[in-house]
């Protein structure tokens, strides 16, 4: 038998130690999109995909310092410069989604953004609510086709509406606003079957006009918002310093989410349903943050009051008095709510891995 600190076995080692060293030193990148007709997408949600919908449907101003790292101006995102959904588009080479309600700026040929800042499944009728997106998206759709036959060009045709993706991006607000109201831990919880009905009511919505291809994100863990740490004055806090009811809520709405998408599979024929695990990727960033490069994970880059979370709901980012950092890739949350476009890129990038999603496949799966 040969040594152990023989040639062979040590050559052995190195071969067998090598591909694991290199994966650590260059982890593998995302593959690039191999769409083979113009991607189309439909995206339902809140502030954390909303590419200027509040702006636009209200007039509510998003000033700057957002938009200030990538785009320089503001353009109606809370944020410092792009959302998940901006660098997901990216990733296929489409155009950045328009907001639904901007009458100017966009043909939306590549599909529309329906997502509002605070939005959420409840209630259910009011602006903008996820049934009132779905019932936007179904009236755009009938416009859209009635246009396209009337001889207008450039426009989405029904079998672009049929392969197009449907992204839902939803429920942070119904946690959160849950929690504002002061109701108990199981109050709370009580809810969470309600807005899973409602995401599953969108989903069929959308699947009886053709829709056949989803892109499903679970919620972040909500109570490592610097925003909640603030506010919240009895604290129970988890070993990285998030509110533990608030993230075990967070995980029980994700649990649900992640059952309903495994039935609507087996319900809904031809349907492929894709269960994104965002909860895991930022809950990662969080407790790993120096791994990532990131200082003070809990931290908002833009606010008022300095440390532990600079967050101060009277001197909000962007509003007379706020402070804002100098290098926003050193921090994960933007303002307190919202992550910064270094957090993002990294989210991006596991998304993109397929290591996330259930079940594993590439993102531009739909436009193959």
């Amino acid at each position: 038998m040969a040594s152990p600190h023989s040639p062979d076995i040590r050559f052995l080692r190195i071969c067998f130690l090598l591909p694991i060293c290199l994966f650590i030193l260059f982890p593998p990148r995302p593959v690039l999109s191999q769409c083979k007709k113009l991607p189309v997408i439909f995206n339902f949600g809140d502030s954390n995909s909303d590419t200027g919908g509040l702006v636009a449907g209200l007039g509510f101003p998003v000033n700057l310092p957002n938009g200030r790292t990538f785009f320089g101006r503001s353009t109606g995102r809370v944020a410092d410069g792009r959302l998940l959904i901006d660098l997901l588009c990216q990733s296929l080479n489409a155009s950045f989604l328009g907001p639904y309600l901007d009458s100017l700026g966009s043909k939306f040929t590549n599909g529309a953004n329906f997502a509002v800042v605070g939005s959420s499944t409840l209630p259910k009728y009011v602006p903008f609510a996820l049934h009132i997106q779905v019932m936007q998206f179904l009236h755009f759709k009938a416009r859209t086709l009635e246009l396209f036959s009337a001889g207008s060009g450039h426009l989405i045709n029904d079998e672009g509406f049929r392969n197009a993706l449907y992204m839902i991006d939803i429920g942070q607000n119904d946690l959160a606003d849950s929690f504002a109201k002061n109701l108990s831990y199981a109050q709370v919880i009580r809810r969470i079957p309600t807005v899973i009905m409602e995401i599953k009511n969108a989903v069929q919505a959308i699947y009886d006009q053709g829709g056949r291809k989803f892109w499903i994100h679970n919620t972040g863990p909500l109570g490592c918002l610097p925003q909640k740490l603030s506010l919240v004055q009895k604290k129970d806090l988890d070993p990285h310093g998030c509110l533990s009811s608030y993230n075990a809520a967070a995980v029980l709405f994700n649990e649900g989410l992640r059952h309903l998408c495994q039935e609507m599979r087996s319900g809904l024929k031809d349907a492929t349903i894709v269960y994104v695990d965002i909860y895991a990727i930022k809950y990662d960033l969080i407790a790993n943050s120096t791994k990532y490069g990131f200082s003070s994970p809990l931290m908002a880059c833009c606010g008022y009051g300095g440390p532990p979370y600079n967050y101060n709901i009277r001197v909000t980012c962007g509003q007379p008095g706020y402070q804002a950092c100098n290098d926003g890739s050193q921090f994960i949350s933007w303002d307190g709510i919202h992550y910064t476009e270094a957090a993002n890129t990294i989210i991006a990038s596991k998304i993109l891995s397929m290591a996330y999603s259930t079940p594993r496949i590439a993102f531009d799966f739909f436009c193959h």
